[in-house]
């Protein structure tokens, strides 16, 4: 399978792309950014160039999922909003493809990476470039975000799924395969 992270912001976004090898391997497409505020003032321009910009990502790459870091906070109302304009043209692209979006909280996304959900992104840079095999020396974390983001979501899919304890579990969980 193949997995697209996306760090979003409006000044700068973050896109990282994986595919799974192995049980618990993946190798990289393909990872970047979207330096939005370098090219344009106007919001939606900025907006315009990100979106144009992951869908060429995504035609480029195909890829069957995409995730996100969710916001959980802002410094501040505005960066709020610009950063919530930025996490909807990133929905927005893998949506008009028709590729399914899954967001993960940025502890979950640490904790997924590096074992600790408090880790730092000096940390996370680290553990990305380590797993992913990355020998670039530069610094890049808006796109080690992004690729952290796609580990997270490639290795929460291949871990298997808790089995049922019993049938009404099974039930409760499953009830589409279920025939009446």
């Amino acid at each position: 399978m193949i997995f697209m992270g996306i760090d979003p912001g409006s000044v700068i976004c973050g896109y990282g792309v994986i595919e799974k090898t192995g049980k618990d391997s993946f190798v990289v497409l393909e990872y970047g950014v979207v330096e939005a505020k370098k090219r344009f003032d106007s919001m939606p321009q900025r907006l315009g160039m990100i979106y144009e910009h992951l869908i060429q990502v995504i035609e480029r790459t195909l890829p069957d999922e995409i995730s996100l870091e969710a916001t959980f906070y802002a410094k501040n109302a505005q960066s709020l909003i610009k950063l919530s304009h930025a996490r909807g043209v990133a929905m927005l692209a893998g949506n008009q493809r028709s590729i399914p979006v899954i967001e993960y909280s940025a502890k979950e996304v640490k904790r997924a990476v590096t074992g600790n959900g408090n880790a730092s992104k000096e940390q996370v840079g680290f553990m990305v470039k380590s797993l992913l095999k990355i020998e670039d020396d530069t610094t890049f974390f808006d796109a080690t975000d992004a690729l952290a983001v796609a580990l997270c979501h490639g290795m929460k899919r291949s871990t298997p799924k808790q089995s049922a304890k019993s049938w009404s579990q099974f039930i409760q969980e499953n009830p589409n395969r279920i025939k009446k």
